[in-house]
């Protein structure tokens, strides 16, 4: 009758307590972990700025995840081993030998209920608020740790060394372009992001990725002045050109001599008139070449980013674009890079204000040539890849292999694409539906 009460003793208590208070070390250490590894760094950048201690220690913390991980790691393994082995040794003292299977099963359930799920769960939910937290203790333990984790990872990167992997200790696993892009994606699938919202984001961060040559206006499609034209045509055609600046060329299109805008011709013309009594056969004398802008020609490799730089520091809106050869490939504008961020920019003299789709009675979409792959692709929420080609025209020629003549269907990349119309070798027409 006193063997009982003999094992419950203050030994018995004591263990009890112990391996209570090494779970909830265990639980600390696990919460830990997940919140400083789940929270956001912009988040906790923001709280930081306004004055939150707590969110600066967790952002210095986590500059050295590697560090991070392995201390925590370290500390929730000693407190899940030693508690084990207390409890290993304190069931045997009650139950002899099926103590070892009964702590196991006990230990298991409170480590998996108390030191792993339930913080964790807290910990994902209100990430940055725990980060906070627990970050003065986590850097105390980080700290302690140092010497210990500072000898792991050397050994840990001697071990991947021999199977021939090698760690770069500054870099992030992800780059903060392709989170933020992951997100946003993530946003829309979920019903949070606007896709309108997505597509102005991700189109700013792809402008450093994307080139000029990709969303040109083609040589075939620039409106010119010849220069050696009557004057009276040269003022007429600005007065009916959509367009404010016009390149201006001599002899042959390929030499651009400069660019005329509109109110310089104007002011001009007026000018050599006399004003509003002034003669009108005066306009004969009039040499445009003296009124042209230079030139502005930019490398097709350019990027969007560097471009759009540049026509701000330039203070200038309108470039030509030439190939390594120095041969005129096309013409840019900012307008066009910002249509890459916010979408298509029209106003009463766009002639085709809207993306150039139109919908057939079968459910097919009439799409025009020129038009690009990533405005089809932001108009459809479609995913036809750019990489080979800039146009939907450019696109099927390419998949062809060939130049395809009226009324040809082809399948590729999970679409249907039909040929409707062409002129000369340029494909000005396509019927497009998802297979």
């Amino acid at each position: 009758m006193e063997t009982a009460p003999a094992l419950f003793d203050a030994a018995f208590w004591l263990s009890s307590g112990i391996i209570l208070f090494l779970l909830v070390l265990s639980g600390f250490f696990s919460g830990s972990e997940t919140a400083l590894t789940a929270a956001s760094r912009g988040k906790l950048r923001a709280q930081a700025d306004k004055g939150s201690r707590g969110a600066t220690r967790a952002l210095k913390i986590t500059e050295d995840n590697e560090r991070l991980i392995g201390s925590v790691l370290l500390g929730n393994n000693l407190v899940n081993i030693l508690a084990a082995s207390m409890a290993t040794a304190m069931f045997t003292r009650l139950f002899g030998e099926s103590g070892v299977a009964l702590a196991t099963l006990v230990m298991t359930l409170l480590v998996l209920v108390f030191a792993e799920v339930l913080p964790k769960t807290y910990a994902i939910t209100n990430s940055e608020r725990a980060a906070a937290l627990v970050s003065r203790p986590i850097a105390l333990v980080v700290l302690l740790f140092a010497p210990v984790v500072s000898a792991v990872r050397i050994f840990v990167r001697g071990v991947l060394r021999l199977f021939g992997v090698q760690i770069d200790p500054d870099s992030n696993i992800l780059a903060v372009r392709e989170e933020i892009a992951g997100a946003l994606q993530l946003g829309h699938s979920e019903g949070v992001v606007e896709k309108e919202d997505r597509d102005r984001i991700l189109g700013a961060l792809d402008l450093r990725e994307r080139t000029v040559e990709e969303i040109m206006l083609h040589r075939s499609g620039i409106e010119m002045v010849d220069a050696e034209a009557d004057p009276s045509s040269i003022l007429e055609q600005c007065l009916q050109s959509n367009h404010t600046r016009l390149p201006v060329f001599r002899d042959d299109p390929e030499n651009i001599i400069g660019v005329i805008h509109a109110k310089d011709l104007l002011r001009a013309m007026y000018k050599l008139i006399g004003g509003p009594d002034g003669d009108a056969a005066a306009l004969k004398q009039f040499n445009v070449s003296e009124v042209v802008m230079k030139p502005y020609f930019v490398p097709e490799t350019t990027t969007l980013d560097e471009q759009m730089r540049q026509f701000l520091r330039r203070r200038t809106h309108f470039a030509l674009v030439v190939d390594e050869y120095g041969s005129l490939q096309g013409l840019i504008t900012l307008e066009d890079i910002l249509e890459e961020i916010v979408g298509e920019i029209t106003d009463e003299f766009d002639p085709d204000g809207d993306y150039p789709l139109k919908q057939a009675e079968d459910g097919h979409l009439m799409v025009e040539g020129a038009m690009t792959i990533r405005d089809l692709n932001r108009a459809t929420d479609w995913s036809l890849p750019d990489e080979e080609a800039n146009t939907i025209a450019g696109l099927v020629i390419h998949e062809a292999q060939m130049i395809p003549t009226v009324g040809q269907v082809f399948s590729f990349h999970g679409f249907r694409f039909e040929v409707m119309a062409r002129e000369g070798n340029r494909i000005t027409q396509l019927k497009i539906r998802p297979l």
